[in-house]
């Protein structure tokens, strides 16, 4: 499967490249989905090439591996939200930007280039930073060295937010450095009367807000909407789109890849939906205006909104067009 070198991008931790006893050392996370490392190919920094006897990888347990070693029949399991660093023996590189090339095997998507720019910087000491586990950083033992950070830094004391009925771990994706909740004003409205094709009934509406008059002015047009005899809902359609524009040099050739892309929608779908687990390319609609071609792309995005995931995912597939 084609992977777009600007979602491999993901993979690399910026800001991490840095000197090190004996070499440099930089940081990869797996942003994509699961993958099973099979073998190191090559790395370059600027104009230092290194084989892989001269790479070292280091999990964050601390277990290491030589990067021969996964030749020899050793792969490395990279799951989803995992961190490794890359060790190389090699000179100190200089303060400044540096061209960095990775090209490795993998079990699932065979043989990966990644490309990208990373620099050293000087050295900041005496930098704060909020307690984090690279690990697990939704543990309850991380959370509370993060609170008894703020705690400290601001001389102040928590009363409410140290308080809370969920495990930590399903905010994750949602917010981070995760160390409490605050307290909104929760008033109820309803109930409503819904005549649905799935949800059927009637329903008690929980408002969250500090907005005086809403949950009052919600009751009323729930009242009125029950007295009509409820709410009848029908799903239409259910697509979140993105419509970029191809420009030609004529209309003839714009219809030409209007033709082309209609003939390779399997090919563009395969790419999109390579930077997503969630969002699907349903179908593609085409409009064509003297030399400019639209492609309007619609996609399913399960329960997100999915602004960021359509975006994403057409950049990928315009990318390969």
């Amino acid at each position: 499967m084609h992977i777009p070198s600007m979602l491999l991008k993901q993979l690399y931790t910026f800001g991490s490249l840095r000197n090190v006893d004996g070499g440099i050392q930089f940081s990869l996370k797996n942003r994509l989905t699961d993958v099973t490392v099979t073998g190191i190919k090559s790395l370059a920094i600027g104009d230092h090439k290194l084989d892989p006897k001269d790479i070292m990888l280091r999990l964050k347990t601390g277990e290491e591996f030589q990067a021969t070693d996964l030749e020899n029949g050793a792969p490395i399991d990279f799951p989803l939200r995992k961190e490794l660093d890359v060790v190389a023996k090699m000179p100190h590189l200089e303060v400044g930007k540096h061209r960095l090339e990775l090209v490795f095997d993998t079990k699932q998507y065979g043989k990966l280039k990644l490309k990208v720019d990373c620099s050293i910087s000087e050295e900041t000491k005496h930098l704060i930073k909020i307690p984090r586990d690279p690990e697990d950083n939704y543990s309850e033992e991380i959370i509370k060295k993060r609170q008894q950070f703020v705690r400290e830094y601001t001389k102040t004391n928590f009363e409410h937010l140290t308080h809370y009925s969920f495990d930590p771990h399903v905010t994750a994706g949602n917010v981070e450095n995760f160390s409490g909740v605050a307290q909104v004003p929760l008033g109820f409205a309803g109930p409503i009367q819904i005549n649905g094709e799935h949800a059927k009934g009637e329903f008690i509406i929980p408002l969250a807000t500090a907005e005086g008059t809403l949950v009052a002015s919600y009751n009323r047009g729930m009242k009125i909407l029950n007295l009509s005899g409820g709410v009848t809902c029908t799903v239409c359609d259910d697509a979140m789109q993105r419509a970029p524009v191809f420009v030609f040099e004529d209309a003839r050739k714009a219809r030409t890849f209007s033709e082309w892309a209609v003939a390779n929608f399997e090919e563009i779908k395969v790419k999109a939906e390579a930077t997503s687990s969630v969002a699907k390319l349903t179908y593609i609609d085409h409009y064509m205006a003297s030399k400019f071609v639209f492609l309007r792309f619609n996609y399913e995005t399960g329960d997100a909104a999915g602004q960021n995931m359509v975006g994403r995912a057409t950049f990928a597939a315009c990318s390969w067009i």
